[in-house]
């Protein structure tokens, strides 16, 4: 699975998930990455096979709205540090991809749950 990871989440994420095995880019790997809007992102997912990870629930109403992205990691975690953050994916990661294996699109991904869709 490829990831794209977005600007409000930090590139530590990316490299965690790179280091799990997993192909992750962080939004600040492109050029104005920072600035991209989400339409921009969507793009980089569909042509890239991404995996949209991201805190913006925008993202969420998007692809239920349009089925675009194809698919999405939805971090409902609010205001975290990044070890807590990174810890969280330690604990939950196999949860997560296992939603992704059993043909969920969209993983809600919370302190206590992890839903798929």
């Amino acid at each position: 699975m490829k990831f794209i990871v977005d600007t409000q989440l930090p590139p530590r994420l990316a490299h965690y998930l790179t280091s799990k095995g997993y192909d992750s880019v962080h939004t600040t790997f492109y050029e104005d990455g920072h600035l991209l809007k989400d339409k921009e992102i969507i793009v980089i997912a569909k042509n890239e096979d991404r995996t949209v990870a991201t805190k913006n629930a925008d993202f969420f109403d998007n692809y239920f709205i349009k089925g675009s992205p194809p698919k999405v990691l939805l971090i409902e975690f609010g205001n975290i540090n990044n070890n807590d953050l990174i810890q969280l994916f330690e604990e939950n990661l196999e949860k997560v991809m296992l939603m992704f294996q059993e043909g969920s699109n969209l993983v809600l991904f919370r302190r206590d749950e992890v839903i798929g869709y």
